[in-house]
């Protein structure tokens, strides 16, 4: 019996004893699982913590809170110090150099600092209102109406950014804040302890700031919002009358469009029916003008101002094209050139010959024509030639189809020997150029005879004449009759072609060639050489 209790405690305590190195053996495992836990615990807090430190840094205003506080600590330091540094001196004693480098080193670190004296929060708590809204008095002004609403609604965008990036960082530091007490559970140093108390003492600050810029917010916002309301209106007003501008322009360019209309149907000279259009075009331009100086003009007493200067300046300073326009109203009032005349311009010594196509404001468009200028002179023709008005007043124009008259002299000249019968070579000339002139003849004696009325005109004989001259190496038969002012080259051919014909068959009338008579006398001495020198 004995033994079998023996036994049975022997057996107890073995069991016992297992069981108690087993629950050592679980104790210490689960120890070591709980260190190795609260390690990687510490290492993803402090990883978290790196990473919202990371975006604080990044932040703006985060960077200048910093740096203010920064310069506040550093100015305390520097009042106590020199408070330090007075009370020594106040003992008559020399204060140490440690404490006088160390004050003047805090005074560098605050000069560096000096931008950041101010509040950081300076921008949202007190923001810069745009400039005053400009005035909107004419359409030209609604550039800068626009440009100015886009400077509003960008300030407005700003000030909503800085606000929400204000915010941002009260968030990130309540997660900064969450994971230091975390943190603080594992490690429990006072450093952390140190930490949370500035982060509280932060986020109290600049919550404080981010309420107040919110109420800002709001104000600026309605102060924005009255400033766009304003300039949306007067660029209502001056669209409104824009419009009314261009209604009217629209009726004065559609009356026009008719009175052309009616001059085309009621006009058949085409020549007329150009200037009525240019008369209409004209006074079309001025009417347009003077509605846009009435629109524009705020007060009418300044119109008279404005023109003053401006005719004034023009004279000065735009004085060739000032005289252009007024040689197009001489042109035009006057009726000495019309378009489709055929003209001469001279200038210094150059000659142009051609007809007119076009008469602007500012000058005539020529096109030359294949003339006897063109085939004695300029050796060309074909080019568009661009004459200012203002040459009317200076220069040397000839119209060769004014008013009713399109004819005008033309001659032709034969030089014969002077063994010809020129009595005969002149009477056979005047037939050829009667012949082939007479139709020209008897309409430029019509043409004529309608002036009357109106220039005095006391001879009008239109018919061919012919004169006789000695010249040096002949006789010169010299014709002229009248011709077509478009077509001179054309019957000046013609005639010529004939009498080289009748010349060619007559046998005692011949064409004079430049001649010389020499005479030489053999019985004449020769100069001897002594005699020469």
């Amino acid at each position: 019996m004995l033994k079998f209790l023996f036994l049975l405690i022997t057996i107890t305590l073995t069991l016992f004893a297992k069981s108690s190195v087993e629950q050592n053996s679980t104790y210490i495992e689960t120890q070591e699982l709980n260190i190795e836990n609260r390690s990687s615990q510490i290492k993803e807090l402090t990883k978290r913590l790196f990473q919202l430190d990371k975006k604080l840094n990044s932040n703006v205003w985060y960077t200048k809170y910093v740096n203010h506080q920064l310069y506040l600590d550093f100015q305390i330091k520097s009042t106590q110090l020199e408070k330090e540094i007075k009370l020594i001196k106040r003992k008559h004693k020399t204060p140490p150099d440690t404490l006088i480098l160390q004050k003047k080193s805090i005074d560098n670190n605050m000069e560096l600092l000096i931008e950041f004296k101010n509040s950081p929060f300076e921008d949202v708590l007190n923001p810069k209102v745009p400039s005053k809204i400009p005035e909107i008095l004419s359409p030209f002004d609604m550039i800068n109406a626009f440009s100015h609403l886009k400077v509003l609604q960008s300030s407005q965008e700003q000030y909503q950014q800085k606000i929400e990036s204000l915010g941002s960082i009260v968030s990130i530091l309540e997660s900064k804040k969450k994971y230091l007490y975390q943190l603080d559970r594992y490690t429990s140093s006072q450093t952390n302890k140190d930490n949370i108390i500035e982060i509280d003492k932060t986020i109290l600050n600049i919550q404080k700031s981010h309420q107040q810029a919110e109420k800002t917010y709001t104000l600026f916002l309605k102060k924005l919002n009255d400033d766009k309301l304003k300039i949306k209106n007067d660029i209502y007003i001056q669209v409104k009358k824009l419009a009314n501008i261009a209604i009217i322009i629209f009726i004065i360019i559609l009356i026009s469009f008719f009175l052309k209309l009616i001059a085309k149907k009621t006009i058949a000279d085409n020549e007329r029916h150009y200037m009525a259009n240019k008369i209409i075009n004209f006074v079309n331009l001025v009417i347009i003008t003077l509605v846009l100086l009435f629109s524009f003009l705020e007060n009418v007493s300044y119109l008279v101002t404005v023109i003053g200067f401006a005719s004034a300046g023009i004279a000065i300073a735009m004085k060739d094209l000032f005289m252009s326009f007024l040689g197009w109203i001489v042109i035009v009032f006057g009726g000495s050139f019309h378009v489709g005349d055929r003209v001469k311009v001279m200038k210094g010594n150059t000659e142009y010959v051609g007809d007119i196509v076009d008469i602007s404001f500012l000058r005539m468009t020529i096109l030359e024509d294949v003339t006897l200028t063109s085939y004695m002179t300029n050796k060309r023709a074909g080019r568009i030639i661009f004459i200012p008005n203002n040459y009317i007043f200076t220069e040397l124009l000839a119209n060769y189809t004014h008013g009713k008259i399109k004819t005008v002299w033309d001659g032709v000249e034969i030089t014969i020997t002077f063994d010809s019968n020129y009595k005969k070579a002149a009477h056979n000339i005047k037939e050829i150029v009667k012949k082939y002139s007479k139709g020209y003849t008897d309409i430029s004696r019509r043409q004529l005879n309608l002036l009357r009325n109106q220039y005095n005109l006391k001879n009008i004989n239109v018919d061919p004449r012919i004169y006789t001259f000695m010249e040096e190496n002949g006789i010169k038969i010299s014709c002229w009759y009248m011709t077509n002012s478009y077509a001179t080259l054309t019957l000046r051919s013609n005639i010529f072609s004939n009498i080289i014909d009748m010349i060619n068959e007559e046998d005692d009338i011949k064409i004079a060639f430049p001649t010389q008579v020499i005479n030489i006398k053999k019985d004449i001495p020769m100069p001897k050489v002594e005699d020469i020198e």
